[in-house]
């Protein structure tokens, strides 16, 4: 139910979420954290909206039974425990009129403290190594990831195309697993992504690019476990395409945790217009164990009160330039399908603040399909490949980024992280080692022989 507008945050009503609910002890002693909410619009990010509309609380269950964490806040959502287990952050309204805001407090949910102030929706935190938090920020009707330290407040944008984004985990490598939607077809869905911690290297996880992927979480094997349609699949290192999972026919929403007996904890429902319920589940059996069922109330966003290893520090390799430089290794070393010696250049486009492509420049792509390029840093960028009479190969649908100071290389274009490069020189910087320039607005065509 929805009131007027405050300070660019819809106003909500929280409708009794206290609920019949049935709770059924879990073998493991490891107590949860848990989100109750009577919506749960879990893909309503994609549009830059509330994910819960009418309101949210975080519960913990443990050995003395279940109980809310924070009974003095309107709705809080989103916990996300600290590596070393003592703490929590949370994105909470402490009153309706509020915009959701990231929080801190102890896991007994006291030592409360404020984080964020945004003139809009601030949620969906993590924790990152170095005393930094990262979290979705809505602005002007989209959200986009931006990470803060915890002690000074300082914040850097992460993501730089219009999109909307939301982080999902932090992976041991110390990357941020994050979501993407797009349009396809007018149709709008979600891919995983991941980004560095500060804006840089942003890819694809996986570039076969599937049907609306969302809610991803590493698991202890290293895999990341992700909700594609209603059913579950992972990414695992040494494959280039999703696996399908074998679970029990529900619809799934994704966010698996896995307990230290490797069990997983699964949110799921029966489905469309039911409640989502957690559930416990032994990998490759088809019997779940329910934990958390409440009567037309959702139980969603599992989360383990357990200490873990801190991810890897990403220390930023970005230089102090105005300008980002990309070379493409081998733009045959693709998904897409190239002739022989097609590739002759390719082209940068820019997105103008009405949305429209503005072209960069155009440079030469050497036969072994190598190109170097001297690109604008924070701002949407688009590549287009051009055969010897001009005419396109292949034009990126979507949008990327270069963060001010990157030096970016690309295996191939579209090529999917998991491909490895050829260990040769690419012909373009036997040529020059000087960048053609793409950081103007005039057409530019660089010098030499294809």
């Amino acid at each position: 139910m929805r009131a007027a507008l405050t300070a660019g945050c819809v106003v909500t009503i929280l409708l009794g979420l206290v609920a019949q609910v049935r709770i059924v002890p879990p073998p493991s002693t490891t107590p949860i954290l848990y989100t109750s909410a009577k919506k749960y619009a879990m893909s309503a990010w994609m549009k830059g909206d509330d994910r819960f509309p009418l309101g949210a609380a975080i519960f913990i269950q443990d050995r003395n039974g279940r109980r809310p964490l924070l009974g003095d806040f309107f709705a809080s959502a989103d916990p996300a425990v600290s590596p070393d287990g003592s703490h929590l952050l949370f994105a909470g309204k402490k009153t309706s009129r509020d915009c959701w805001q990231i929080w801190e407090a102890s896991i007994h949910g006291d030592e409360l403290r404020r984080i964020t102030a945004c003139r809009d929706d601030c949620v969906r935190p993590l924790y990152l190594p170095d005393d930094r938090i990262v979290y979705a920020q809505r602005a002007n009707g989209k959200f986009g990831i931006v990470a803060t330290a915890r002690t000074n407040g300082s914040t850097l944008s992460l993501t730089y195309s219009p999109a909307n984004f939301i982080p999902t985990d932090i992976l041991r490598d110390g990357r941020i697993l994050f979501e993407s939607a797009s349009s396809v077809g007018g149709r709008i869905s979600s891919d995983i992504y991941t980004v560095y911690s500060d804006g840089s290297g942003v890819e694809s996880y996986r570039c076969d690019h599937g049907s609306h992927r969302h809610s991803g979480k590493q698991v202890n094997s290293g895999d990341v476990v992700f909700a594609e349609g209603p059913t579950l699949a992972r990414f695992t290192s040494a494959l280039a395409r999703q696996i399908a999972i074998p679970v029990p026919s529900e619809e799934y929403a994704g966010d698996v945790v896995e307990t230290p007996d490797g069990d997983w904890l699964l949110t799921s429902r029966p489905g469309p217009g039911k409640s989502f319920a957690i559930s416990l589940w032994k990998p490759g059996t088809h019997v779940m164990t329910p934990l958390v069922s409440e009567d037309n109330t959702n139980a969603v966003q599992p989360t383990l009160i357990q200490r873990r290893p801190v991810p890897k520090r990403h220390p930023s390799a970005l230089h102090d330039w105005s300008y980002a430089n990309l070379l493409c290794l081998n733009a045959y070393t693709s998904k897409s399908k190239f002739s022989e010696n097609s590739i002759a250049a390719v082209r940068l486009y820019a997105r103008t603040s009405t949305g429209s492509e503005r072209l960069l420049g155009e440079a030469q792509v050497e036969r072994d399909g190598s190109f170097y390029l001297r690109t604008p840093a924070d701002q949407p960028l688009k590549i287009e490949l051009l055969d010897a009479q001009g005419r396109t190969l292949k034009k990126e649908a979507g949008w990327f980024w270069l963060r001010r100071g990157e030096q970016r290389v690309c295996v191939g274009c579209h090529a999917g992280p998991e491909t490895a490069p050829e260990n040769a020189v690419p012909a373009v910087l036997l040529r020059s080692i000087v960048a053609a320039d793409m950081t103007g607005a005039k057409t530019r065509i660089a010098a030499g022989g294809h």
